[in-house]
C-alpha cells in the first residue's frame, strides 16, 4: 500500500507525489494483488485525490482551506482524515461529495472526474436534524431509494427495513425523528446512506456531538456494520483516538491550510485496544506520535515551512 507502518512515519516529500498516471496505475495494480498479513486483499484504487488546493468565500475574504493535498482510497478502505479544527478536512469532503469545485487539481472515482453530488456518494453529517422531521423513520430510509434509485415503493421500504435492522432499529420504523435520541437518529442516518449502496461513504465527524458511551457505542456499531458489508468509507474526525479506532488508513492534515503531513497505517487497532493493557500502551503510544507529527512544527518539510 502507499501508507507507510506504524513505525515508518514520515511526511511525504513533494516529489513522492510527482507520479505519472501510469505509474499509480501500476501501484494500484500491485496492490490489487496484494494481501497483508491478516489475508486482507486491497482492491484497486477507488478515489484519487490529487493535488487539490480548496477555498471558500467569507463576507471579509477569500480562505485557502487546502493546499496541493494528494491520496488514494481503496475498495473497502475506512480511510480518515485526521487535523486540527479549521485544516480543510470537512471541506475536502464536500469537494468530494461534489458540492465545492477545487481550485486546482483533480478528483476523480472509478477513474471519472468528479463534477457534483451523485448517488455513488452519500453523506452523513454531524448534525442530528438532517432527517426531514414529516416523515417516519422507515420512510426517510425509502424516499432516496425511490427518488435516486428509481425503486418502487414496496422494494424502497423492504431495502429501508433491511437497514433498520441492520443498525438495530427495525422497531422504530414508524416513530418520527423527534422521539429519537440523537445516536439514534444517526443510526437512521446511516441506515439511510448504508441502504443507497454507495461507491464511497462520506462521513463528516458524525459522532463528535454525541457524548462519550453513545459516541463509542456509535463506533462499535459502524465497525460491526463494515465488518459485515466491507463497503468503502471516508470519514473526518479532529479526534486521534477515533481515527486509531475508526480507520484502517490515516491521512494527517496541518493546521490551516490543510496539507499533507503523513499517511499510515491502523489497521492493527481496535475498541479492544483501549481495554487490554498491553495493548493500551502501544494505542497510547501511537496516540503520541501523532499528536507530535500534526503540532509538531519541527517536523515541517521545506516545503510546508515555505507554503
Amino acid at each position: 500500500m502507499n501508507a507507510t507502518t506504524t513505525q515508518d512515519w514520515i511526511a511525504p516529500r513533494a516529489s513522492q507525489r510527482t507520479a505519472t498516471a501510469d505509474s499509480r496505475d501500476a501501484r494500484a495494480a500491485s496492490n490489487a494483488a496484494a494481501a497483508d498479513q491478516s489475508g486482507t486483499v486491497y482492491s484497486e484504487r477507488l478515489l484519487a485525490v490529487d493535488r487539490v488546493s480548496l477555498e471558500y468565500r467569507t463576507r471579509e475574504r477569500i480562505v485557502r482551506a487546502t493546499r496541493d493535498v494528494s491520496f488514494d482510497v481503496y475498495g473497502a478502505d475506512r480511510f480518515v482524515l485526521l487535523g486540527p479544527s479549521g485544516c480543510g478536512k470537512s471541506t475536502l469532503l464536500k469537494a468530494i461529495a461534489g458540492f465545492i469545485e477545487p481550485v486546482s487539481g483533480t478528483i476523480t472515482l472509478d477513474g471519472e472526474r468528479v463534477r457534483g453530488p451523485g448517488a455513488d456518494r452519500v453523506v452523513v453529517f454531524q448534525e442530528f436534524d438532517q432527517l426531514p422531521p414529516w416523515k417516519t423513520v422507515v420512510e426517510n430510509v425509502a424516499f432516496p431509494l425511490r427518488v435516486a434509485r428509481g425503486c418502487s415503493r414496496s422494494q424502497a421500504k423492504e431495502r429501508a427495513l433491511h437497514y433498520l435492522d441492520k443498525v438495530g432499529l427495525a422497531n422504530f420504523a414508524d416513530a418520527y425523528p423527534h422521539t429519537l435520541s440523537g445516536g439514534m437518529k444517526q443510526r437512521v442516518a446511516i441506515a439511510r446512506a448504508l441502504a443507497m449502496q454507495p461507491r464511497v461513504l462520506l462521513m463528516d465527524e458524525p459522532f463528535a456531538a454525541l457524548d462519550a458511551l453513545t459516541r463509542r457505542k456509535m463506533q462499535e456499531e459502524l465497525l460491526r456494520l463494515w465488518d459485515d458489508a466491507r463497503f468503502t468509507l471516508l470519514f473526518v474526525t479532529h479526534s486521534i483516538e477515533e481515527a486509531l479506532i475508526v480507520g484502517n488508513r490515516i491521512l494527517l492534515l496541518s493546521p490551516h491550510p490543510g496539507r499533507v503531513r503523513a499517511e499510515l497505517n491502523s489497521h492493527q487497532y481496535s475498541l479492544q485496544s483501549i481495554g487490554d493493557s498491553i495493548g493500551r500502551h502501544d494505542f497510547q503510544q501511537s496516540v503520541a506520535r501523532i499528536h507530535r507529527l500534526l503540532f509538531d512544527t519541527d517536523a515541517l518539510t521545506p516545503q510546508e515551512e515555505h507554503a
